[in-house]
């Protein structure tokens, strides 16, 4: 039994039709779209007032901080006394939700904290909290991503323009690393003694290095 004929050929339009391969075009012919779905079948598809039901979901929120090492000439790492909690800690504080990104959270923070302008600085450590839930006596964490970048090295005279946000920040100090981790709270000593241990990025969770990844 003779085969089919091939259908006619046409050459592809300029610009149109499908990305040339080096053939002719071959336009499909009717007996080709037998096998296409009827509109009777899409019946069950979901429709677009359907689809608006989705902006309902609950989207997962991950809060997000940044801080800030600063240190003076002589190395010693600037810590404040924060008002409403215990212990000492870093410039820095959560990133806002209008599209800010971490750097400027942190340049941001340091700004309302101190009044210090920081202009430069590297990432150096990134550290994933667990979430943990609310216990008796003791309130929960939200956990997220805490973000450290190292700002340098200021001179007497920037850091000599220190003004606490006085609602926030009691008191700040200067003080050598060793007694300065000393006074952290424990989670920022943690990130803190990790990111001065290399000079490259430090990736932690819950403030400890992880197997597998170089430190």
């Amino acid at each position: 039994m003779p085969a089919d004929p091939a259908p006619p050929r046409f050459p592809v339009p300029d610009g149109d039709g499908p990305p040339a391969s080096g053939g002719p075009f071959i336009p499909a012919g009717q007996g080709d779209l037998t096998g296409l779905p009827r509109p009777a079948d899409l019946t069950g598809l979901p429709c677009p007032a359907d689809l608006a039901d989705l902006a309902d979901l609950a989207v997962p929120a991950i809060p997000v901080s940044a801080g800030a090492m600063i240190f003076d000439r002589a190395g010693r790492l600037l810590i404040l006394k924060p008002t409403y909690k215990s212990g000492w800690t870093i410039p820095g504080g959560v990133m806002e939700a209008d599209g800010e990104t971490p750097w400027d959270a942190c340049r941001r923070e340091v700004s309302e904290e101190c009044g210090l302008d920081v202009r430069s600085g590297r990432l150096a450590c990134v550290d994933f909290r667990t979430p943990r839930p609310d216990r008796p006596g003791k309130p929960g964490n939200p956990g997220g991503l805490r973000l450290l970048f190292d700002c340098g090295r200021l001179d007497d005279a920037s850091l000599g323009g220190i003004m606490l946000q006085a609602e926030e920040i009691s008191e700040h100090r200067l003080a050598r690393l060793p007694a300065a981790l000393k006074l952290l709270r424990k989670p920022i000593r943690r990130r803190v003694a990790a990111a001065r241990r290399t000079g490259a990025p430090r990736y932690l969770e819950n403030g400890l290095p992880v197997p597998g990844i170089d430190p």
